[in-house]
């Protein structure tokens, strides 16, 4: 079955993500698709902006049961369902609970192999613009983290989380004061569409 497939790239900085309108009715068709296979794991990055937008969401993730808490990361462990898991942020009724901008990276970058954007000849100042972003991200999470254990700061302190995530967001301002010339190279948003051949259920590959 061939379809053509809306993808909407947006660049929002630290928070940019790939928008994929064929999720809202995924081949893998077992209402869990890519969510069925990942644990959503917090850093840093998210924590500064769940902070400065969303301290309900964040609190939430803290008292979620199946945590997962190193030194400065959070994983959100999913759950066993079936053949694969389910994960704490996923409804059945309307898929992930979580608005595209309060995701960790993997869950705003993700797209299934099936759609195999990264070929796509017009589409590569695209893809090596997530390659910088998640570089310069995972820079920034270890620079705030390495500094956070120099103030012997830790996530599984559970007694000083808010000096933790006081200093975080202050570290979080000075590491990213100066932005990268890479987020200036594209536009705030581009749609494309492309055709693909489609295969469901386990043959859709994820």
């Amino acid at each position: 079955m061939e379809k053509t497939i809306t993808m909407i790239f947006h660049n929002l900085g630290l928070r940019s993500y790939i928008e994929v309108d064929l999720c809202r009715e995924c081949p893998r068709e077992d209402d869990k698709g890519c969510c069925g296979y990942y644990s959503p794991v917090f850093y840093p990055c998210d924590f500064a902006y769940l902070l400065e937008n969303h301290t309900d969401l964040l609190d939430h993730i803290l008292h979620l049961p199946g945590l997962t808490i190193l030194d400065y990361s959070i994983t959100v462990n999913n759950t066993p369902e079936g053949n694969s898991y389910r994960c704490r942020f996923h409804s059945k009724a309307g898929g992930c609970k979580l608005q595209q901008l309060q995701r960790e990276s993997i869950c705003r970058h993700f797209v299934c192999p099936g759609i195999d954007w990264e070929k796509e000849e017009s589409l590569q100042p695209w893809k090596e613009f997530f390659i910088s972003l998640a570089d310069y991200e995972n820079k920034i999470n270890l620079t705030i983290g390495e500094k956070l254990a120099e103030k012997g700061l830790t996530l599984r302190d559970t007694n000083h989380h808010q000096q933790f995530f006081e200093q975080l967001l202050i570290l979080f301002k000075k590491e990213t004061a100066i932005k990268p010339d890479f987020f200036a190279a594209l536009p705030l948003t581009e749609e494309v569409k492309l055709k693909r051949t489609l295969t469901f259920k386990a043959d859709w590959p994820l």
